[in-house]
Protein backbone atom coordinates (compact mmCIF):
# COMPACT_ATOMS: atom_id res chain seq x y z
CA UNK A 1 0.00 0.00 0.00
CA UNK A 2 1.42 3.41 -0.86
CA UNK A 3 1.74 6.13 2.05
CA UNK A 4 1.14 9.88 1.63
CA UNK A 5 2.14 12.24 4.19
CA UNK A 6 -0.84 14.63 5.70
CA UNK A 7 0.75 17.90 5.37
CA UNK A 8 3.94 18.64 6.97
CA UNK A 9 3.17 17.72 10.95
CA UNK A 10 0.32 15.30 10.48
CA UNK A 11 0.75 11.41 9.92
CA UNK A 12 1.58 8.90 7.52
CA UNK A 13 -1.01 7.10 6.10
CA UNK A 14 -2.16 4.74 3.49
CA UNK A 15 -2.66 6.36 -0.06
CA UNK A 16 -6.51 5.82 0.21
CA UNK A 17 -8.70 6.07 3.72
CA UNK A 18 -11.98 4.50 4.29
CA UNK A 19 -14.77 6.83 5.84
CA UNK A 20 -17.13 4.87 7.77
CA UNK A 21 -20.25 7.10 8.03
CA UNK A 22 -22.94 5.50 6.05
CA UNK A 23 -22.63 1.95 8.43
CA UNK A 24 -24.46 4.07 10.83
CA UNK A 25 -26.42 6.74 8.99
CA UNK A 26 -27.70 9.02 6.17
CA UNK A 27 -27.29 6.33 3.56
CA UNK A 28 -30.41 4.03 5.05
CA UNK A 29 -29.70 0.35 6.85
CA UNK A 30 -26.60 -1.02 7.07
CA UNK A 31 -25.43 -4.55 7.91
CA UNK A 32 -23.65 -4.24 10.95
CA UNK A 33 -21.80 -7.92 10.46
CA UNK A 34 -20.81 -7.15 7.23
CA UNK A 35 -19.33 -3.32 8.09
CA UNK A 36 -17.11 -4.51 10.68
CA UNK A 37 -16.02 -7.43 8.27
CA UNK A 38 -15.71 -4.45 5.95
CA UNK A 39 -13.71 -2.51 8.19
CA UNK A 40 -11.30 -5.37 8.88
CA UNK A 41 -10.83 -5.90 5.35
CA UNK A 42 -9.68 -2.69 5.01
CA UNK A 43 -6.96 -2.75 7.85
CA UNK A 44 -5.89 -6.20 6.30
CA UNK A 45 -5.35 -4.89 2.88
CA UNK A 46 -3.32 -1.90 4.12
CA UNK A 47 -5.44 0.53 5.02
CA UNK A 48 -4.54 2.66 7.95
CA UNK A 49 -7.07 5.90 7.99
CA UNK A 50 -10.61 5.06 9.12
CA UNK A 51 -13.07 8.40 9.38
CA UNK A 52 -15.79 8.67 11.32
CA UNK A 53 -18.04 11.78 13.93
CA UNK A 54 -19.18 11.04 17.06
CA UNK A 55 -22.92 12.12 15.64
CA UNK A 56 -22.46 9.68 13.00
CA UNK A 57 -25.43 7.02 14.05
CA UNK A 58 -25.23 9.30 17.44
CA UNK A 59 -22.25 7.33 18.49
CA UNK A 60 -23.14 4.40 16.68
CA UNK A 61 -20.18 4.61 14.19
CA UNK A 62 -17.45 5.37 16.78
CA UNK A 63 -18.79 1.85 19.16
CA UNK A 64 -18.60 0.04 15.73
CA UNK A 65 -15.16 0.97 14.70
CA UNK A 66 -14.27 0.33 18.30
CA UNK A 67 -15.33 -2.77 18.04
CA UNK A 68 -13.97 -3.83 14.67
CA UNK A 69 -10.08 -2.37 15.37
CA UNK A 70 -9.85 -4.56 18.73
CA UNK A 71 -8.14 -7.29 16.78
CA UNK A 72 -5.38 -4.55 15.94
CA UNK A 73 -2.57 -2.69 17.42
CA UNK A 74 -4.04 0.43 18.37
CA UNK A 75 -0.57 2.11 17.08
CA UNK A 76 -1.53 0.53 13.27
CA UNK A 77 -4.49 2.52 12.69
CA UNK A 78 -4.89 6.88 12.17
CA UNK A 79 -8.38 7.05 13.48
CA UNK A 80 -9.84 10.55 12.47
CA UNK A 81 -12.76 11.92 14.49
CA UNK A 82 -15.58 15.02 13.51
CA UNK A 83 -17.25 16.33 16.66
CA UNK A 84 -19.65 19.62 16.55
CA UNK A 85 -22.99 18.62 15.25
CA UNK A 86 -25.81 18.02 17.40
CA UNK A 87 -28.45 15.30 17.14
CA UNK A 88 -32.14 14.57 18.42
CA UNK A 89 -33.40 11.07 19.86
CA UNK A 90 -34.93 10.29 16.73
CA UNK A 91 -32.14 10.94 14.50
CA UNK A 92 -32.69 14.55 13.25
CA UNK A 93 -30.22 17.32 13.92
CA UNK A 94 -30.32 20.14 16.54
CA UNK A 95 -30.43 23.44 15.83
CA UNK A 96 -28.86 25.46 13.22
CA UNK A 97 -24.81 25.90 14.39
CA UNK A 98 -22.26 23.49 15.57
CA UNK A 99 -21.18 23.45 19.07
CA UNK A 100 -17.67 23.49 18.78
CA UNK A 101 -17.01 25.80 21.87
CA UNK A 102 -14.12 24.90 24.34
CA UNK A 103 -16.44 23.34 26.76
CA UNK A 104 -17.76 21.26 23.66
CA UNK A 105 -14.47 20.34 22.83
CA UNK A 106 -13.49 18.89 26.20
CA UNK A 107 -17.07 16.89 26.47
CA UNK A 108 -17.33 15.09 23.03
CA UNK A 109 -13.65 13.82 23.66
CA UNK A 110 -14.45 12.06 26.47
CA UNK A 111 -17.22 10.22 25.07
CA UNK A 112 -15.67 9.85 21.92
CA UNK A 113 -12.29 7.78 23.74
CA UNK A 114 -14.97 5.62 25.94
CA UNK A 115 -17.04 4.60 22.53
CA UNK A 116 -13.77 3.95 20.59
CA UNK A 117 -12.09 2.50 23.35
CA UNK A 118 -8.83 4.24 23.15
CA UNK A 119 -6.35 6.58 25.10
CA UNK A 120 -5.99 9.14 22.01
CA UNK A 121 -7.80 10.46 19.31
CA UNK A 122 -5.21 10.72 16.16
CA UNK A 123 -6.76 12.99 14.32
CA UNK A 124 -9.57 15.21 15.47
CA UNK A 125 -11.57 18.27 13.60
CA UNK A 126 -14.14 20.63 14.31
CA UNK A 127 -17.01 18.85 11.73
CA UNK A 128 -18.60 22.64 10.93
CA UNK A 129 -17.12 26.24 11.98
CA UNK A 130 -19.75 28.02 13.60
CA UNK A 131 -19.69 31.85 12.82
CA UNK A 132 -20.81 32.86 16.70
CA UNK A 133 -17.34 30.64 17.65
CA UNK A 134 -14.02 31.56 16.66
CA UNK A 135 -11.64 29.27 15.11
CA UNK A 136 -8.98 30.18 17.33
CA UNK A 137 -11.04 29.01 20.57
CA UNK A 138 -12.06 25.76 18.88
CA UNK A 139 -8.57 25.02 17.79
CA UNK A 140 -7.01 26.41 21.04
CA UNK A 141 -9.14 23.88 23.06
CA UNK A 142 -8.18 20.92 20.87
CA UNK A 143 -4.57 22.26 21.22
CA UNK A 144 -5.15 22.13 25.34
CA UNK A 145 -6.07 18.31 24.30
CA UNK A 146 -2.75 17.56 22.23
CA UNK A 147 -0.58 18.67 25.09
CA UNK A 148 -2.85 16.75 27.27
CA UNK A 149 -1.83 13.69 25.15
CA UNK A 150 -5.82 12.78 24.28
CA UNK A 151 -5.33 14.32 20.35
CA UNK A 152 -2.40 13.92 18.17
CA UNK A 153 -3.04 16.02 15.38
CA UNK A 154 -5.90 18.67 14.80
CA UNK A 155 -8.03 18.85 11.46
CA UNK A 156 -10.08 21.09 9.81
CA UNK A 157 -13.55 20.24 7.55
CA UNK A 158 -15.31 22.47 5.17
CA UNK A 159 -13.75 25.56 5.99
CA UNK A 160 -12.32 28.30 3.26
CA UNK A 161 -8.61 29.61 2.65
CA UNK A 162 -8.94 32.70 5.38
CA UNK A 163 -10.15 30.13 8.06
CA UNK A 164 -7.31 28.22 7.78
CA UNK A 165 -4.86 30.86 8.09
CA UNK A 166 -6.66 31.74 11.08
CA UNK A 167 -6.85 28.29 12.37
CA UNK A 168 -2.89 27.59 11.64
CA UNK A 169 -2.19 30.48 13.52
CA UNK A 170 -3.19 28.81 16.41
CA UNK A 171 -1.45 25.51 15.87
CA UNK A 172 -0.13 23.09 13.13
CA UNK A 173 -3.28 21.52 11.01
CA UNK A 174 -2.24 18.34 9.76
CA UNK A 175 -5.39 18.50 6.77
CA UNK A 176 -8.39 19.66 5.41
CA UNK A 177 -11.30 17.60 4.87
CA UNK A 178 -13.61 18.74 2.50
CA UNK A 179 -15.28 17.34 -0.77
CA UNK A 180 -13.18 16.85 -3.83
CA UNK A 181 -14.25 14.58 -6.96
CA UNK A 182 -15.20 15.28 -10.49
CA UNK A 183 -18.00 17.09 -10.03
CA UNK A 184 -16.68 18.92 -6.62
CA UNK A 185 -13.83 20.79 -7.87
CA UNK A 186 -14.70 24.23 -5.72
CA UNK A 187 -11.39 23.68 -3.76
CA UNK A 188 -9.02 24.24 -6.63
CA UNK A 189 -9.40 28.46 -7.01
CA UNK A 190 -8.27 29.00 -3.28
CA UNK A 191 -8.15 26.36 -0.74
CA UNK A 192 -6.03 23.67 -2.13
CA UNK A 193 -3.60 26.51 -3.32
CA UNK A 194 -3.56 27.71 0.33
CA UNK A 195 -3.86 24.51 2.41
CA UNK A 196 -0.57 23.67 0.45
CA UNK A 197 1.20 26.98 0.83
CA UNK A 198 0.78 26.29 4.62
CA UNK A 199 1.51 22.82 4.33
CA UNK A 200 -1.63 21.40 5.17
CA UNK A 201 -2.48 18.13 3.40
CA UNK A 202 -5.84 17.28 2.06
CA UNK A 203 -8.72 14.22 3.02
CA UNK A 204 -10.80 14.43 0.50
CA UNK A 205 -14.96 13.03 0.86
CA UNK A 206 -17.64 12.63 -1.45
CA UNK A 207 -15.13 11.17 -4.20
CA UNK A 208 -17.77 8.84 -5.61
CA UNK A 209 -20.05 11.90 -4.86
CA UNK A 210 -22.24 9.83 -2.74
CA UNK A 211 -22.43 6.89 -5.41
CA UNK A 212 -22.88 9.49 -8.27
CA UNK A 213 -19.97 8.50 -9.65
CA UNK A 214 -19.86 4.91 -8.60
CA UNK A 215 -21.16 3.44 -12.32
CA UNK A 216 -23.55 1.79 -10.09
CA UNK A 217 -26.82 4.16 -9.94
CA UNK A 218 -29.83 4.06 -12.16
CA UNK A 219 -32.91 6.36 -12.96
CA UNK A 220 -35.19 3.81 -11.08
CA UNK A 221 -33.27 3.74 -8.02
CA UNK A 222 -35.45 3.95 -4.86
CA UNK A 223 -33.80 5.44 -1.74
CA UNK A 224 -34.51 3.70 1.76
CA UNK A 225 -35.82 5.65 4.70
CA UNK A 226 -32.92 7.82 6.36
CA UNK A 227 -31.00 8.31 2.93
CA UNK A 228 -30.43 11.88 2.77
CA UNK A 229 -29.73 11.82 -1.09
CA UNK A 230 -33.05 11.95 -1.40
CA UNK A 231 -33.13 15.71 -0.99
CA UNK A 232 -29.88 16.00 -2.35
CA UNK A 233 -30.16 18.52 -5.31
CA UNK A 234 -27.69 16.14 -7.70
CA UNK A 235 -30.29 13.06 -7.30
CA UNK A 236 -33.49 14.82 -8.36
CA UNK A 237 -35.27 15.05 -10.99
CA UNK A 238 -33.25 16.45 -14.38
CA UNK A 239 -30.44 16.87 -12.49
CA UNK A 240 -29.88 13.42 -11.91
CA UNK A 241 -30.91 12.61 -15.90
CA UNK A 242 -28.34 15.20 -16.76
CA UNK A 243 -25.81 13.78 -14.49
CA UNK A 244 -25.92 10.05 -15.28
CA UNK A 245 -24.99 11.20 -18.69
CA UNK A 246 -21.88 12.63 -17.53
CA UNK A 247 -21.51 9.14 -16.07
CA UNK A 248 -22.08 7.52 -18.97
CA UNK A 249 -19.54 9.61 -20.75
CA UNK A 250 -17.29 8.44 -17.97
CA UNK A 251 -18.19 4.67 -17.98
CA UNK A 252 -16.76 4.95 -21.95
CA UNK A 253 -13.49 6.08 -20.75
CA UNK A 254 -13.12 3.28 -17.76
CA UNK A 255 -13.72 0.68 -19.95
CA UNK A 256 -11.11 1.87 -22.55
CA UNK A 257 -9.15 1.53 -19.85
CA UNK A 258 -10.10 -1.53 -18.57
CA UNK A 259 -11.50 -0.59 -15.17
CA UNK A 260 -14.82 0.40 -13.77
CA UNK A 261 -16.24 4.00 -13.14
CA UNK A 262 -15.75 4.44 -9.54
CA UNK A 263 -11.74 3.37 -10.42
CA UNK A 264 -11.27 6.30 -12.31
CA UNK A 265 -13.18 8.46 -10.01
CA UNK A 266 -11.43 7.50 -6.99
CA UNK A 267 -7.82 7.23 -9.44
CA UNK A 268 -8.09 10.84 -10.30
CA UNK A 269 -8.70 12.79 -7.12
CA UNK A 270 -5.64 10.60 -5.98
CA UNK A 271 -3.54 12.39 -9.41
CA UNK A 272 -4.50 15.59 -8.20
CA UNK A 273 -1.11 15.86 -5.69
CA UNK A 274 0.40 13.58 -3.30
CA UNK A 275 -0.73 15.43 -0.52
CA UNK A 276 -4.24 14.33 -1.34
CA UNK A 277 -5.98 11.17 0.38
CA UNK A 278 -9.48 10.11 -1.41
CA UNK A 279 -11.74 8.66 1.14
CA UNK A 280 -14.28 5.81 0.22
CA UNK A 281 -17.21 5.44 1.98
CA UNK A 282 -17.19 1.14 0.54
CA UNK A 283 -20.13 0.08 3.62
CA UNK A 284 -19.13 -3.66 1.96
CA UNK A 285 -16.33 -5.88 0.94
CA UNK A 286 -16.95 -5.93 -2.48
CA UNK A 287 -17.48 -2.19 -2.21
CA UNK A 288 -14.25 -1.78 -0.95
CA UNK A 289 -12.58 -4.12 -2.58
CA UNK A 290 -13.63 -2.29 -6.26
CA UNK A 291 -12.35 1.02 -4.66
CA UNK A 292 -8.87 -0.42 -3.76
CA UNK A 293 -8.72 -1.89 -7.71
CA UNK A 294 -8.16 2.28 -8.06
CA UNK A 295 -4.76 2.11 -6.46
CA UNK A 296 -3.09 0.31 -9.62
CA UNK A 297 -4.69 2.67 -11.84
CA UNK A 298 -1.43 5.55 -13.06
CA UNK A 299 -3.87 8.31 -15.42
CA UNK A 300 -1.54 9.57 -17.96
CA UNK A 301 -1.98 12.75 -19.20
CA UNK A 302 -4.25 11.58 -22.52
CA UNK A 303 -6.18 9.83 -20.07
CA UNK A 304 -6.62 12.56 -17.05
CA UNK A 305 -7.88 14.66 -20.97
CA UNK A 306 -10.57 12.09 -21.65
CA UNK A 307 -11.78 12.01 -18.36
CA UNK A 308 -11.66 15.67 -17.73
CA UNK A 309 -13.48 16.08 -21.53
CA UNK A 310 -16.56 13.26 -20.30
CA UNK A 311 -16.96 15.35 -17.08
CA UNK A 312 -15.86 19.18 -17.78
CA UNK A 313 -15.09 21.28 -14.73
CA UNK A 314 -18.80 22.77 -13.37
CA UNK A 315 -20.66 20.35 -15.61
CA UNK A 316 -22.95 18.88 -12.78
CA UNK A 317 -25.98 19.74 -12.52
CA UNK A 318 -27.36 20.83 -8.80
CA UNK A 319 -24.93 22.00 -6.02
CA UNK A 320 -23.45 19.11 -3.97
CA UNK A 321 -26.19 20.32 -0.58
CA UNK A 322 -29.01 21.74 -0.48
CA UNK A 323 -28.71 25.33 -0.36
CA UNK A 324 -29.83 25.75 3.02
CA UNK A 325 -27.14 23.61 4.04
CA UNK A 326 -24.15 25.08 2.13
CA UNK A 327 -25.36 28.64 3.44
CA UNK A 328 -24.25 27.09 6.77
CA UNK A 329 -20.73 26.15 5.09
CA UNK A 330 -17.26 27.95 6.23
CA UNK A 331 -15.92 26.80 2.96
CA UNK A 332 -19.00 28.08 0.63
CA UNK A 333 -18.04 31.79 1.49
Amino acid sequence: MEARKLGATGPVVSAIGLGAMGMSDLYGPADEAESIATIQAAVDAGITLIDTADFYGSGHNEMLIGRALKPYRREDVTISVKFGSRRDPFGGWGQVGSDVSAAAVKDRLAFTLRRLNTDYVDIYRPTRINPQIPVEETVGAIKEMVEAGLVRNIGLSEVNARTLRRAAAVHPISDLQIEYSLVSRGIEAEILPTARELGIGVTAYGVLSRGLLSGHWTPDRRLTTGDFRATSPRFQGENLEANLRLIEALREVAGDLGVTVAQVAIAWVASRGEDIVPLVGARRRDRLGESLGALSLTLDQEALARIESAVPLGAAAGNRYADAVLQTMDSEH
